[in-house]
């Protein structure tokens, strides 16, 4: 029998807009068609986090303030976790303030949020106007040469710009939309299993591809069983669309 699909989600009450729980809904309704058990545990404030214990991490997008609070707790309590997670190969995947997160710093003004730096980027909230509307990337195959040229479609709000360390893969070029900064082409992070990226949306119900490779690096790999996607590529369809591709 399959194992269960282990997903641990940080801050799911403070880290949650633009609809991105319905990511985790993704996930358990696509292990579920296919009769994979699927736990979903959360881990807030205070909560210690145990990186062995799930095979997704996934921290979402929040307002400043929260992503604040959410930050401090994240060094003092579960970035131990989360480094150990990704070292042994579990995915951890963050949408936007959980983006910034998973890189190294935040700069705001004169304050500097603190990341965990599982991802070599830095975030600067500079002067000029927010980075919004809908966006469609093309896949970077450096991390993972089976999804060079895929596309992913979705939606950004950001008003910090998101800079890549030398040496640090993107997920993907900008087709269309802003990106990371506005002006470099591209989007998101990737090493290895940790992903990073603005697309919102939620990400995983328009792009279920991306849903189901989560699923299969969870439970090991392998071939997942079919199942009828005609809602799901009209859905991607239409986020492409949107976006102007």
């Amino acid at each position: 029998m399959t194992h269960a699909v282990r997903v641990c989600a940080l801050y799911p009450d403070l880290m949650n807009i633009y609809a991105d729980r319905g990511n985790l809904l993704m996930l358990e309704r696509r292990c579920a068609w296919r009769s994979i058990p699927f736990e979903l545990s959360a881990s807030g404030l205070g909560d210690r986090l145990d990186g062995r214990a799930h095979d997704i991490y996934y921290l979402g997008g929040g307002q400043d303030s929260d992503q604040r609070r959410c930050a401090v707790d994240l060094l003092a309590r579960k970035a131990d976790g989360l480094r150990s997670a990704a070292a042994a190969g579990a995915i951890v995947l963050g949408v936007c303030g959980g983006y910034q997160l998973l890189g190294r710093s935040y700069a705001l003004g004169d304050e500097t949020i603190e990341g965990v730096g599982l991802l070599d980027v830095e975030t600067i909230r500079e002067d000029g106007p927010r980075l919004i509307g809908n966006v469609a990337i093309e896949l970077d195959g450096s991390e993972c040469p089976e999804h060079e040229g895929i596309v992913l479609a979705g939606f950004e709000n950001h008003g910090g710009r998101t800079h890549l360390a030398a040496g640090q893969a993107a997920l993907g070029r900008v087709l269309r939309g802003h990106g990371n900064d506005g002006h470099s082409g591209l989007e998101g992070a990737r090493t290895a299993n940790v992903i990073g990226t603005y697309l919102h949306g939620p990400l995983l119900p328009k792009n279920s591809w991306f849903c189901d490779w989560l699923i299969a690096t969870a439970i090991g790999g392998g071939e997942l069983a079919p199942l009828e996607d005609g809602f799901e590529r009209e859905a991607h369809t239409a986020a492409r669309r949107a976006a102007g591709v």
